[in-house]
């Protein structure tokens, strides 16, 4: 017999809360429920604004009310009116609640690490895992513009220039590309995306210029996990906008003939193919945009 998706999905969704424990009272023993626990969660990871950690964890304005007094009559946060705008709050760990954070942590970490022992293919697991975070919080996406040489953004360079290397028949080495360090996109000649996703690199695009009213799109990749969202036509539209910022009037890419979905992608969007317009040793179909 073979379970429709419906099956599957709430099969799945049960799976998951008997796992975390999103049922128990004493979440990992610590004496309150998974709620509070997220919202210490939250702001012990850096998050401060009361209204933005609603939001994040998708919680209505009473039942945040509510574990926040229950936080705070247990010592272990404080909130305080924003100073930049007394209509907002903001919460901070106080010093029994850092406390309590780090014991969460140590213990989330434990289970996470005894989740993965107990599977024979744990990458495999975390491949499938990821797809279904990716697709759960894609509303939380968030573009931010990063120095090609931060941590995030050399995560998602290396990752990609490592999928170029296996799809390419020659494989890929970046030292023979153009602008190998990216070090071209930076502001005021260009740009540098990351897509971020609950604190992880998910995808990247950079705009190379000049200084003058032509630039160049490159580096454009979304993790496998984060394909199928609509991820890098936002990439590429964001970069569209900022482009548009630096005054640049004309943008042009290349791409290789085996990366087909980004070449259909960039012939959706109004892209027109060109002649080759560099030297660049991988690259065999050439494109550009008016703005």
């Amino acid at each position: 017999m073979s379970y429709d998706p419906i099956s599957r999905v709430r099969r799945f969704n049960r799976a998951v809360t008997a796992e975390v424990g999103a049922l128990d009272t004493s979440f990992l023993g610590r004496g309150r429920p998974l709620g509070a626990a997220r919202v210490l969660n939250a702001i012990g990871q850096g998050q401060a604004d009361v209204a933005a950690i609603r939001d994040y964890l998708g919680l209505d304005s009473g039942l945040m009310s509510r574990l926040l007094r229950s936080l705070e009559e247990e010592g272990l946060i404080a909130t305080i009116p924003n100073p930049q705008d007394a209509r907002r709050r903001i919460a901070k760990l106080t010093e029994t609640g850092r406390s309590e954070f780090e014991a969460y942590e140590a213990l989330s970490n434990a289970q996470a690490k005894a989740f993965l022992s107990r599977n024979s293919q744990p990458e495999e697991l975390l491949r499938a895992m990821d797809i279904v975070a990716s697709s759960l919080r894609r509303d939380h996406i968030v573009l931010e513009e990063r120095d090609p040489r931060h941590p995030d953004a050399r995560y998602c360079l290396s990752e990609y220039y490592a999928e170029l290397a296996r799809r390419f028949e020659k494989g890929f080495d970046v030292s023979l590309s153009r602008d190998p360090d990216a070090r071209e996109m930076i502001r005021p000649r260009g740009v540098f995306l990351v897509a971020i996703l609950d604190a992880m690199p998910i995808g990247c695009v950079g705009l190379k210029g000049s200084g003058g009213d032509v630039a160049e799109i490159k580096r454009l990749w979304v993790a496998p996990s984060s394909r199928g969202l609509g991820l890098a036509k936002r990439l590429m539209a964001a970069a569209e906008i900022a482009a548009r910022e630096l005054s640049i009037e004309v943008l042009r890419l290349d791409t290789n003939s085996a990366l087909t979905e980004a070449e259909q992608l960039y012939r959706r969007a109004g892209w027109i193919e060109i002649d080759r317009f560099n030297d660049d040793p991988y690259p065999d179909t050439f494109f550009e945009k008016r703005l």
